[in-house]
Order: C-alpha cells, then sequence, then structure tokens
C-alpha cells in the first residue's frame, strides 16, 4: 500500500526516465513535485531542465538547480583519491562517488521546502538505488523513499518511450524513428565531472568490442598526437592544487586534467564488474582526469610517504572501495577509514611530472621538500651513513622462528 505523500523532491535530468517519473509522480501520487537538477560537470546544459519542468506543471520556485562541481570534487572526489581507490582493481568510481552528493542536496531541500518525501529514477537492478537510498536514509531517517522502478510496470525503455508518447511528454529525437515511433533503446549512460560510463545494447555481450563511436570523451589511442605531453601537477596534504605552476581550484583542476586526457586518449575501461544486487554487468568508462589524478597521487606518495603507512593503506583501499561502490559514504565505517588515510597525507606534498602519450600516462619525475627518499642511504656507490654488515643480524633475527621450526622437525 502506498504511503500518503504531499510533497516529493525529485533528482531531475529532464531526460526521458526522470520526465516519465515527474508525470507518474502526479498521476499516481497526487503529490507537489520538488525537482532537483544538480550540475556536476556532466557536460550538458542543465538549463532546459528548467523548461520542460515548467512545461509539465512545476511552479518556478520548486525547480532547484545547483551548480556544486566544486564540492563534488573537493569533498568527493579528492578525499577518494588520496586513498587511491579502485574498485575490484579497474573501476575508477566514477558513478558511485556522485549519488551521495545528489542524495545530500536532495535531503536538504527537502528540509527546505517542507517535502516528506524523495524520488530518484535508479532501476531495481541496479547499484544507485542503493547508493541514493543508504544516503537519504543516513541523513534523514524518517523521509519516505519513492523508486518508480519498484512500482510500476514499465519495465524496459521502449514501454518508457511509448507511456512518453501516450501521456505527450516531450521526446528527444534521438529516441524516434523516421516514423515518429520509439526505436531501440540508447546506451545507458551516466555522466559528471569525474567520468562517463556506457551500459546496454551490445556491451550486454562481454565478448563484443566497444564501437569506436561509443567513445565521447577521449581520442582513440591510436589517433593520439605522435609527440609526447608532459605537464607537472603539484600536491598539497595528499591533493592537486596546481597544473603546471597555476593554481586552480578543485574543479578546474578535474577538467583540466580531463582535457590532457581526452586529447591523448587517456582513462579508457572495458570492465565486467560484481554489482551489488547479485549480478555481473559490463559497462565501459572514460576517466580520463582521474586516471592521470591516480597515477600522479601514488608517484608523490612513493616519496613522501613512510613504508607501513602505505602498506596499512593499501590494505585499507579495497574494503574503502567497496564502502563506495556499495553505497556506504555516510557510514561510520568510510568515514573512520577516511579519518585514518587523511592523517597519512600531512606530508604528501611537492610535485610529479608526467608524461602523456596514446593512452598512457608516465611518471617521469617527483620531488618533495618532505621526501623520504634519501640517496645517501640507498646509493649503490660509497656511503657514509649505512653499514651493510648490520643486515646480517637483521635477517638472522627474521630468521629465528626458520631455524627453530627446522630444527625441531629435523631438518639439515
Amino acid at each position: 500500500m502506498k504511503k500518503e505523500v504531499k510533497k516529493v523532491v525529485l533528482a531531475y535530468s529532464g531526460g526521458l526516465d526522470t520526465s516519465i517519473i515527474l508525470k507518474w509522480l502526479q498521476d499516481v501520487y497526487n503529490a507537489e513535485v520538488v525537482t532537483f537538477t544538480a550540475d556536476l560537470g556532466q557536460g550538458e546544459e542543465v538549463e532546459p531542465a528548467r523548461v520542460k519542468a515548467l512545461a509539465m506543471g512545476i511552479k518556478s520556485e520548486n525547480i532547484f538547480i545547483l551548480d556544486i562541481k566544486e564540492e563534488f570534487v573537493r569533498d568527493y572526489v579528492f578525499p577518494m583519491f588520496r586513498a587511491n581507490a579502485i574498485y575490484e582493481g579497474e573501476y575508477l568510481l566514477g558513478t558511485s562517488i556522485a549519488r551521495p552528493l545528489i542524495a545530500k542536496k536532495q535531503i536538504e531541500i527537502a528540509k527546505q521546502v517542507g517535502a516528506d518525501a524523495v524520488s530518484h529514477g535508479a532501476t531495481g537492478k541496479g547499484n544507485d538505488q542503493v547508493r541514493f537510498e543508504l544516503g537519504y536514509l543516513a541523513l534523514n531517517p524518517d523521509i519516505t523513499v519513492i523508486a518508480p522502478w519498484r512500482e510500476w510496470d514499465l519495465n524496459s525503455r521502449e514501454s518508457l518511450l511509448a507511456y512518453a508518447k501516450e501521456h505527450g511528454i516531450e521526446i528527444s529525437q534521438k529516441h524516434m524513428d523516421e516514423n515518429g515511433n520509439p526505436k531501440i533503446s540508447p546506451y545507458s549512460m551516466d555522466a559528471n565531472l569525474l567520468h562517463i560510463s556506457y551500459e546496454g545494447l551490445h556491451l550486454e555481450n562481454p565478448n563484443a568490442e566497444p564501437e569506436e563511436s561509443m567513445w565521447l570523451w577521449t581520442t582513440a589511442p591510436e589517433n593520439a598526437p605522435d609527440t609526447p605531453e608532459y605537464i607537472t601537477i603539484e600536491y598539497k596534504n595528499g591533493d592537486p592544487i596546481a597544473i603546471n605552476g597555476e593554481a586552480m581550484s578543485p574543479a578546474t583542476i578535474l577538467a583540466t586534467l580531463n582535457a590532457y586526457g581526452n586529447k591523448h586518449g587517456i582513462g579508457r575501461a572495458d570492465i565486467v564488474e560484481n554489482r551489488y544486487v547479485g549480478m555481473k554487468s559490463r559497462g565501459c568508462y572514460e576517466t580520463p582526469g582521474g586516471t592521470i589524478m591516480l597515477k600522479a597521487h601514488r608517484a608523490i606518495e612513493s616519496i613522501t610517504l613512510d613504508r607501513e603507512a602505505a602498506h596499512a593503506k593499501d590494505e585499507l583501499m579495497p574494503k574503502y572501495a567497496k564502502l563506495i561502490y556499495q553505497g556506504y559514504w555516510f557510514s561510520p565505517e568510510r568515514e573512520m577509514l577516511q579519518a585514518a588515510i587523511d592523517k597519512t597525507q600531512t606530508h604528501v606534498e611537492g610535485t610529479v611530472r608526467l608524461k602523456l602519450y596514446k593512452g598512457n600516462v608516465s611518471v617521469v619525475g617527483r620531488e618533495s621538500k618532505k621526501t623520504l627518499f634519501n640517496p645517501e642511504y640507498c646509493t649503490f656507490e660509497k656511503d657514509e651513513v649505512y653499514n651493510q654488515k648490520d643486515a646480517q643480524g637483521f635477517i638472522k633475527l627474521n630468521a629465528l622462528r626458520f631455524i627453530i621450526a627446522g630444527k625441531a622437525r629435523g631438518n639439515k
């Protein structure tokens, strides 16, 4: 039985799915709808969402369009990259990391306008339903959550197109054939300043190579410039603060690195991942700036981070990445891990020089005033500080348990 809802905040892009959800909420719940459109740097105009919402009867005061790019990069992307987070060894979590911020803004708007419910367009098969709803309930345990894909019988993109046509909802030409009828589903795509993802169509066959025309952000590596390009990234407290000597805001840093990565064909990934809900899912991703940042961050850590702190971080990272992937951004365990990770970043500062060339990022230099790299100790030439004879006792002590066990077992 549906709970009575008076006002609902919808995560609204103005695209096909959320436009249908808007109409459905009006008809099925008879609720006042408030739309929230987030500018996360997805590369598309967000203002048309206002026009579409107005055309569907939404009051102007109930339309929220917020530019949250800086908050997204500063408070979500950068903390994640301090941990060098990668899910299952390949996925840089571009979709996952955006969901908690969208959920946070929806809850803030709900409080501002007195809404008693929030709604999203994630399907009942995907991870995003979990990410949104864990965020909602962590921030407001009393909020009502409406997930249309778990309630209605519109179970395919084609049925959505038919519903839109029946109810006079504007449909983009890209969804229609030459006769004005709904056509086959386009790729399911998600984009923000960190990445763009592609799912569906022939990508559902994990043995099918993606069409070159699918990739929207990056130059094909084989078509990238034949001359390498060098860039320098400066770090402070584990975060990038400047590129080639020019200080920039977090969002500008990422946008600039995206441009370099796009030019040189960096950041493409074709992944079969294990979804939280149980099935394996194939997706393709472009994360150009993030790929560059990950390489640079590990490089500056390599000379500024204590060995055992670095090893401990690497052990924590898979757990941290899994928490983000599964939607636990606002959990106490993620916050605990974040505090530990951030503590290690106090001395992670300096510059990293990178070479970009045909899909590859190579570290060609790194330096820091707080470097732990001391050539007086590690030189292969004569030194005055390290007594090589000390290694004998170190080895003997570490081997002592083997020696004792070997003698007890009669090993010769």
